[in-house]
C-alpha cells in the first residue's frame, strides 16, 4: 500500500485525549516551513508540479473565498508532493493600484492632505512604507489555514524583478504594434479619476427617470428620450434609421438642440432599431459608446459637458453643477421651455459602477494606451481547442471561447500614481519613445514620461512566467513552465484568465502558460445567497478557524467544492467536521491503545480473518477512487468518500468488529492490530492534502515518521477479496435489522438483551462473538424464550423480550398507529376510486393521493411486522 521512505523513531501512543487545534496548528506548520517541505528546487530531477496563487491583494485580508481556494490548491500540492513531484506552490501578492491608492489617500485625509500635497514621488513612497508596514496581512492568515506555500520565493507585482518582465513586455508589443494609443470612450470614475475596464464593471439596477423631450421647431420637431438628461448639452445629432419613414423628410436637415444657440443634423444610422420607443436617439459621441460610434461614421463633433469628477464644464446656466444635480436642473429647464413630452419615475435600469469604490461611472471620451488583442485573443482560443489546454468542468469552455472570441480592445493605462508607470516618453514635438528595461530613457528639454500607469491586471497576467525569471531563461522557468495546473473562480475567467493565455503564449513562444484551468465556484451562506456585507450575512474565516480549527474549516470547504459550481456554507456545517477530525483522532488513540501498529510487515492474507481481508479490500478500492477524484478535481467527491470510509467503514464496523478480537488477545489480535494499523497509515495519508495538522500529527504518533507532507502517496495494491466484502455485508445487514426492530420496540442502546443466533450453515457463524458484542446480546441463559424472530441473511436472531418492555402498551400503541394509517389507505382507495373525481382533479392532486397511498400500505405492513415480533401476551 504505502512506500515508507522516512527515517522512522519509535512511534508512541502518547496521545493527549482530546485534540486541540488552537494548541497544534501553530507550532506544526512553523516546523513544516523550518524544515522546508514547501519548498522547490528547478535542480531536481523529480518531474515539476507548479501552482501558482492567483495573488491576493496586498491590502486585503482573508476571505472565505481565498479559504476556499487555497483549500483546493493545497490538497492538489500536498498529494502531488507525497507523490514524488518536485512541486511548487508559487507564493505572491498583486500591488492592486486603485484598492492600494485609496487606502493611502484615506490615511492622508486623515492628516488633512490629499496626494497632490506631497506629489507623486513622495506619494509613491508613502506607498510603499504603507505596504512594508501594513500590508501583506493576508500571508500571516494563510499560514493560519494551513498553505503549503514555497515562502522564500515569495513575490510581489512591483518588485524588481517583475517590474523588469512588465517593462519588457511592454515593450516587445509596443514595437509589434500591439499596443497604441487612442481617444476612445472608457468607463470612467469620478471618484477614483481613472479609466475602468469593461469588466471591472458591476452593473446593478437602480432608480432613474426616463424623460422624453422634443428637440427642433414646428413641423421639423422630433422626440428623443433619455436616462441623463444633463448629456444632452453634448448632444451633435439625432439619428433615425434610414428606412423609418416618420422622419424621412427630416433626414439631412438641422434642428434646434434645446437650452442651447446650436443646431444639429438629423442623420440616417441603421445602428437604430425603429421599433423603439420613438425611432429617434440622441447622439452625444462624447459620452456614451454607441454615439461615440455614430460620431466616427458621420463624422459628428465630440463635445465633452462632464469633467473628470462629473461636473459640467459648458458655459451657461449649468456650469459647475454635479452631474446629478444638473440632471435634475436641466429636466426643469427644458419643462419650463415645454420641452418635456413624458417622465417615467422611477425608471430601473441597469447602470454601471465602479467594482472598487462603487461610484456611479460615467462613459467619457479619454486619450487611453490599448492593447489590440484581435491575434492575442484568437491564439488564446485556439490553445483550448487544439487542446494544448484543458478547461475544467468541460462546460465552462463555451464561457470562455464566447469571451475570447469577441474581445473588444483592452483599455490598459490609469489615471493613477501607484502602479507601473508606462515607459513611453513624450518628446516636445508629439514624439513617443518607448523604453526597455536596459535603455535609457531620452533627455533634453521637453521630454516627459507618460503620467499613467498600467492596469493592475496587465502585470498579474505575467504572473505564471514572470514568477519565474522571465524574461531571463532561468533554470526555474525551465523546470516549472508551464505550471501544471491554474486553480481559480469563474468570475476571474475574464479578468485574469484570458490575459494569462494571451500574455503567456505571447511571450513564451507559443507556449500556454498552464496545461489545466480547473475552475471552482463562488462561497455562499448555507441558504445559497451571495455573501455581503449589506446582507449581514459575511463570515471572518479566522473566527471559525479559532473556534472549531483550520482542519474542520478546509474540510467543510473541499466536501462542497463539484466543480464549477458555487459552494453554500453554514457555521453548522463546520462543526460537524469539526466533530469529524474529533473522530478521527479518538478513534485512532483507541486503536493505538488497543494494539494498532504499523511495525513489521504486513501479514499474509491467508493468515487474516475475512473482517480484515474486508476491510483491505475497502481500502484499496478507496484509494483507487481517491485518486480518480483528485485527477478529476471532484473535491467533494472525494472528502465524502473520505469521510464515509473513515467514520462508517473503519471506525463504526472494522473497529466495532474487530474489538472482541482484540480483547482476545493472542495471534489474531496482533494480526489485526497490524492490519489496523495499515489502514489507519493510509486513511490518514488519504486525508492528509485536505486535513494536515491533526493527521499529521496523528501519523507521526503512529508510524513514528518524520512528517506526512513529506510521505509517501498511497497505491491501490491491487488487493480486493469481494468473497470477505460479501461476508460483511451479511454481519452488517444482521446488525442493522437487528438495531433497527431495538430501535422500534424502544430498547436503549445499552440495554442488553438475551438472544439466540442461528447462524449454523452460514458465513455468519465466525463473527457471532462480534454481533452480540456490538449488539449486546446476552447468551441466552436457563428460562429463555423466543418472543421475537427475525430472520435476516439467511440466519434467524430469536430475542427474548421478557422484561425488557411493556408488552401490553406497546402492542395498544401500534394498534392505535395500524388504524390510523388502515383509515388512511381507506380514505385514499376511495378518491382513487371515484371517478368523477378523478375526472376533475389535477393530475398533482391525483399523484399526491396515490403517494398516501403507498405509505399508508407501508405503513400497515411496518406496523403488522412490529405486533407479530410482539411477545405474546
Amino acid at each position: 500500500m504505502t512506500e515508507n521512505t522516512q527515517q522512522q523513531t519509535a512511534p508512541t501512543t502518547e496521545l493527549p485525549t482530546t485534540y486541540a487545534p488552537a494548541e497544534v496548528e501553530g507550532p506544526l506548520y512553523e516546523r513544516w516551513v523550518e524544515r522546508g517541505y514547501f519548498e522547490a528546487d528547478a535542480k531536481s530531477e523529480k518531474p515539476a508540479y507548479t501552482i501558482v496563487i492567483p495573488p491576493p491583494n496586498v491590502t486585503g485580508s482573508l476571505h472565505l473565498g481565498h479559504a476556499f481556494e487555497h483549500t483546493l490548491i493545497d490538497a492538489l500540492t500536498r498529494r502531488k508532493r507525497m507523490q514524488g513531484f518536485e512541486t511548487l506552490w508559487q507564493p505572491g501578492m498583486d500591488h492592486a493600484g486603485i484598492a492600494t491608492q485609496n487606502v493611502v489617500e484615506r490615511e492622508l485625509a486623515k492628516e488633512g492632505k490629499s496626494r497632490h500635497d506631497l506629489g507623486r514621488e513622495a506619494f509613491v513612497e508613502r506607498v510603499w512604507e504603507w505596504k512594508a508596514e501594513s500590508g501583506g496581512q493576508i500571508a500571516g492568515q494563510m499560514r493560519r489555514l494551513g498553505e503549503g506555500l514555497a515562502w522564500s520565493r515569495d513575490r510581489f507585482t512591483m518588485d524588481e524583478g517583475l517590474s523588469r518582465a512588465v517593462q519588457t513586455v511592454f515593450k516587445k508589443m509596443f514595437d509589434d504594434g500591439l499596443i497604441y494609443r487612442a481617444e476612445r470612450i472608457i468607463n470612467w470614475c469620478p471618484r477614483c479619476l481613472t479609466a475602468i475596464s469593461d469588466i471591472e464593471v458591476d452593473y446593478q439596477d437602480d432608480d432613474g427617470e426616463l424623460v422624453s423631450m422634443k428637440y427642433g421647431e414646428g413641423d421639423d420637431t422630433i422626440v428623443v428620450a433619455t436616462t441623463r438628461a444633463e448629456t444632452m448639452l453634448g448632444d451633435t445629432a439625432v439619428a433615425v434609421h434610414p428606412d423609418d419613414e416618420r422622419y424621412a423628410h427630416l433626414i439631412g436637415k438641422r434642428i434646434k438642440l434645446p437650452l442651447t444657440d446650436r443646431t444639429i443634423p438629423v442623420v440616417a444610422d441603421t445602428h437604430v432599431d425603429p421599433e423603439f420607443g420613438t425611432g429617434a436617439v440622441k447622439v452625444t459621441p462624447a459620452h456614451d459608446p454607441n454615439d461615440f460610434a455614430i460620431g466616427q461614421r458621420h463624422d459628428l463633433e465630440s463635445i465633452e459637458v462632464l469633467d473628470e469628477r462629473g461636473v459640467i464644464t459648458v458655459h451657461g446656466p449649468f456650469q459647475g453643477l454635479d452631474r446629478f444635480e444638473a440632471r435634475s436642473a436641466i429636466v426643469a429647464a427644458l419643462r419650463a421651455d415645454g420641452r418635456i413630452v413624458a417622465e417615467k419615475r422611477p425608471y430601473v435600469h441597469s447602470v454601471g459602477h465602479c467594482s472598487r469604490c462603487k461610484t456611479t461611472l460615467e462613459p467619457r471620451l479619454s486619450l487611453q494606451w490599448w492593447v489590440k488583442v484581435e491575434t492575442l485573443a484568437k491564439a488564446a482560443g485556439d490553445a483550448v481547442r487544439d487542446g494544448r489546454v484543458d478547461i475544467h468542468p468541460a462546460d465552462m469552455s463555451q464561457r470562455y471561447f464566447d469571451w475570447v472570441d469577441n474581445l473588444n480592445d483592452w483599455c490598459i493605462s490609469r489615471q493613477l500614481w501607484w502602479g507601473h508607470r508606462i515607459p513611453v516618453w513624450h518628446g516636445p514635438d508629439g514624439e513617443l519613445v518607448c523604453v526597455g528595461p536596459d535603455e535609457e530613457p531620452p533627455t533634453g528639454e521637453g521630454w516627459t514620461q507618460d503620467t499613467d500607469v498600467l492596469d493592475t491586471w496587465f502585470s498579474s497576467g505575467l504572473w505564471p512566467f514572470s514568477t519565474l525569471g522571465w524574461p531571463e531563461k532561468t533554470p526555474d522557468l525551465e523546470k516549472f513552465y508551464p505550471n501544471s495546473v491554474l486553480v481559480t473562480g469563474y468570475d476571474l475567467m475574464f479578468f485574469w484568465v484570458a490575459r494569462m493565455m494571451m500574455f503567456g503564449l505571447y511571450a513564451m513562444d507559443g507556449q500556454p502558460p498552464f496545461r489545466t484551468i480547473a475552475f471552482h465556484g463562488m462561497v455562499r451562506d448555507e441558504f445559497g445567497k451571495k455573501m455581503s456585507k449589506s446582507f449581514g450575512n459575511t463570515v471572518n474565516p479566522l473566527d471559525w478557524m479559532d473556534k472549531y480549527g483550520s482542519d474542520a474549516l478546509r474540510f467543510t470547504l473541499a466536501k462542497g467544492a463539484n466543480p464549477g459550481v458555487d459552494v453554500p456554507i453554514g457555521e453548522d456545517w463546520v462543526q460537524a467536521s469539526r466533530n469529524f477530525a474529533n473522530k478521527i483522532w479518538n478513534a485512532t488513540r483507541f486503536a493505538m491503545m488497543n494494539g494498532a501498529t504499523t511495525e513489521g510487515p504486513l501479514p499474509d492474507a491467508s493468515e487474516m480473518s475475512a473482517t480484515d481481508r474486508w476491510i483491505l479490500s475497502r481500502l484499496n478500492e478507496t484509494v483507487a477512487q481517491a485518486d480518480a477524484y483528485y485527477e478529476d478535481f471532484q473535491f467533494a467527491k472525494l472528502a465524502d468518500t473520505l469521510y464515509h470510509f473513515a467514520w462508517d467503514e473503519v471506525f463504526a464496523w472494522y473497529v466495532e468488529l474487530s474489538k472482541t478480537t482484540f480483547f482476545a488477545g493472542g495471534e489474531g489480535a496482533k494480526v489485526s492490530g497490524r492490519v489496523l494499523g495499515e489502514v489507519l497509515d493510509v486513511m490518514l495519508r488519504l486525508l492528509h492534502p485536505i486535513v494536515p495538522f491533526v493527521t499529521d500529527t496523528l501519523w507521526t504518533t503512529l508510524t513514528g515518521g518524520e512528517s506526512l507532507v513529506i510521505a509517501d502517496w498511497p497505491k491501490d495494491s491491487g488487493f480486493r477479496d469481494k468473497a470477505a466484502e460479501q461476508e460483511i455485508e451479511l454481519v452488517q445487514r444482521v446488525v442493522t435489522e437487528v438495531r433497527r426492530f431495538r430501535k422500534e420496540q424502544g430498547l436503549q442502546d445499552a440495554q442488553k438483551v438475551p438472544a439466540r443466533l442461528m447462524v449454523d450453515g452460514t458465513p455468519l457463524v465466525a463473527h457471532e462473538a462480534a454481533i452480540r458484542q456490538i449488539l449486546r446480546l446476552q447468551p441466552e441463559g436457563e428460562g429463555f424464550a423466543a418472543t421475537a424472530s427475525l430472520p435476516v441473511a439467511g440466519a434467524t436472531v430469536a430475542l427474548d423480550l421478557s422484561g425488557t418492555i411493556d408488552v401490553a402498551a406497546e402492542r395498544k400503541r401500534l394498534a392505535k398507529d395500524l388504524a390510523a394509517a388502515e383509515k388512511e389507505k381507506a380514505q385514499a382507495n376511495g378518491k382513487l376510486g371515484n371517478e368523477a373525481f378523478l375526472a376533475k382533479a389535477p393530475d398533482n392532486v391525483v399523484d399526491k393521493i396515490r403517494g398516501r397511498l403507498a405509505k399508508a400500505d407501508e405503513d400497515i405492513a411496518r406496523i403488522e411486522a412490529q405486533l407479530a415480533n410482539l411477545p405474546q401476551a
